[in-house]
């Protein structure tokens, strides 16, 4: 069993509200679910669309034959119609269109009319058009009906039942009045826990300690700030919108000096106002986090599309040389684990850390059992309390081995915590001296790096042991890819590596990926950029160039028959 359903049309029209309540359902049963979006840069109008997939088996990625389109528009018709599965069909309502389509794979529901007779409003003719592909599928209402408790909770036992209702009469309506509905789903098993790229950074992020979160909206970033908004005062965190981006991370940077640990989440083109601060925080190894949504650009861009064109930006923005990390997550669990490790790499060696998204996996969804909270690393680094007391002087920025100075707490004790954005002595006060000057790039830049370089895991390796094709990609094309390499190895060994920790680059040292390229037949890199930016910083950190790559940047995500495809082409062509 591998169903896909698009729900399509204008902004405004309760789309996301029906897409989120079938995803909800479907992982509720117990099935594997992917979602993903697709919208326009306005609030009202448009044409926009969510996708869900689900299955009996791991999903993580969209594909292209579509079962079961809602058009909430005549635009939804238009462009989807040609994406339906031999068995698939189109709902719509008719009158709500002004259009009836007289067509074989086309099933007429009208939603406003039942929503108005059996809720008594129209405005739950998105709970008809629910319950409707619910009885199309062949599945009972009743997880459904526990969504519309929990959601309407607050409103009251009138707007529940009503809301029932309605779910009831778009399931019967399908129930009795398609038959050409041939759908059959798994059976029920146990339920799993769904949850969005953005949704688990910030989930991440509370569970590493956050106690400070600083941005100003900015497509795809905003959905963290929002989760973690949400749980701020069950967990004791301060968010703060500020009113731009500079403010934002001067926030953090201040948050982060005064003993918390804090984060700031933005865009390409706030990052762009960031990076000013991005230098203050390696010059003041001062600990900060930094989300960055990638998304088309330059400029503006495509504001609510998806790209992967910011990773040499996040390498090289700011002026002057230090240390920072890297992450790119390429699923939810991944970005979870990778906030943690971002906070403790951020702390450890008082450095900023950067963790690479795009829209894609900000707003896609998927299933998994749990996470493993034993997996989770909370260490203060900080000199705190008793311990920050008894020291009998104390230097800021003192050379060790390590290059890391001990991390005071203001006001923890008598001891003075000095920083300087100007080039200082151990104890932070500004110096123009050359020996001084040469003493403080290797505390912070060669004695951390090393160090830091060990932290970064190697690649995920998946597929062949033996493989003669290897695919390579990095961030959000993680289930993309893993799919492609499920349906590539039917025919010949093929296997991809994933890299979700990017700078410094991986070592070699632990696993040998680079002489799994070279014996490989073909190797082909995939990113969603112009210019292959991972395969340019493959070949500077390690000298492996690339014979074939594969580009994508229109700002919409790779399905997996187009991936599998190019890749095949791409194979053709060496």
């Amino acid at each position: 069993m591998d169903y896909s359903i698009k729900i399509g049309g204008e902004a405004g029209q309760g789309i996301q509200t029906i897409g989120d309540t079938l995803a909800r359902v479907f992982s509720r049963s117990g099935y594997h679910v992917f979602t993903n979006q697709d919208y326009e840069s306005r609030i009202r109008g448009g044409h926009n669309f969510y996708q869900i997939r689900f299955s009996d088996r791991p999903v993580m990625a969209p594909c292209e034959g579509i079962d079961i389109i809602v058009a909430l528009d005549n635009a939804s018709i238009m462009l989807h119609e040609k994406e339906l599965s031999k068995s698939g069909l189109v709902i719509y309502d008719s009158a709500t269109l002004k259009r009836n389509y007289e067509k074989q794979k086309f099933f007429d529901i009208p939603f406003a009319g039942l929503a108005v007779e059996h809720g008594g409003n129209r405005i739950m003719e998105n709970t008809v058009a629910t319950g409707a592909v619910l009885g199309m599928l062949g599945m009972d209402l009743k997880i459904f009906n526990e969504i519309i408790g929990e959601v309407f909770a607050k409103k009251g036992e009138g707007i529940i039942r009503a809301n029932i209702s309605s779910a009831l009469s778009g399931y019967d309506y399908a129930v009795e009045k398609c038959p050409l509905c041939s759908f059959s789903p798994a059976p029920f098993s146990r339920p799993k826990m769904l949850v969005a790229g953005n949704d688990a950074l910030g989930f991440g992020a509370i569970a590493a300690g956050c106690k400070f979160y600083s941005a100003y909206p900015m497509t795809p970033s905003t959905g963290i700030m929002s989760y973690i908004t949400g749980k701020a005062e069950e967990y004791g965190i301060v968010v703060e919108q500020a009113e731009d981006e500079i403010s934002a991370i001067n926030m953090v940077l201040g948050a982060s000096f005064a003993g918390v640990r804090a984060m700031t989440g933005t865009s390409g083109g706030g990052f762009a106002l960031m990076v000013e601060g991005l230098s203050l925080a390696a010059m003041a190894e001062v600990p900060v986090v930094i989300a960055l949504g990638q998304r088309p650009g330059p400029a503006t861009g495509f504001p609510t599309r998806t790209e992967q064109g910011e990773l040499l930006f996040s390498l090289y923005a700011a002026h002057g040389e230090f240390p920072r990390v890297v992450l790119a997550p390429g699923t939810p669990e991944q970005a979870f684990f990778l906030a943690n490790k971002a906070f403790d790499l951020a702390e450890k060696y008082q450095i900023p850390v950067i963790i690479l998204t795009d829209q894609y996996l900000a707003d896609a969804q998927w299933t998994f059992d749990g996470f493993d909270p034993d997996r989770l690393s909370c260490t203060d680094y900080r000199v705190r309390g008793d311990v920050f007391r008894s020291l009998g002087e104390y230097k800021r920025f003192a050379f060790t081995g390590s290059g890391v100075s001990p991390l005071g707490v203001p006001g923890d004790a008598k001891h003075v915590v000095v920083v300087d954005s100007d080039e200082h002595d151990e104890e932070g006060h500004i110096v123009e001296d050359a020996g001084t000057r040469i003493k403080m790039v290797d505390k912070r830049l060669f004695r951390k790096l090393p160090l830091i370089k060990k932290e970064i895991a190697p690649p995920l390796f998946y597929g062949s042991k033996d493989p003669e094709i290897v695919i390579v990609g990095w961030g959000s094309l993680y289930g993309a890819m893993k799919e492609a390499v499920d349906a590539l190895s039917k025919e010949r060994n093929t296997a991809m590596l994933h890299f979700s920790e990017i700078y410094p680059f991986p070592l070699t040292d632990d696993f040998d990926y680079v002489s799994l390229l070279k014996a490989a037949k073909a190797a082909v890199c995939i990113e969603q950029n112009a210019t292959g930016q991972f395969a340019r910083l493959m070949r500077a950190e390690t000298g492996y160039e690339f014979k074939a790559q594969i580009h994508r940047y229109d700002g919409r995500p790779f399905t997996v028959e187009s991936l599998t495809g190019e890749i095949n082409a791409c194979i053709g062509r060496l």
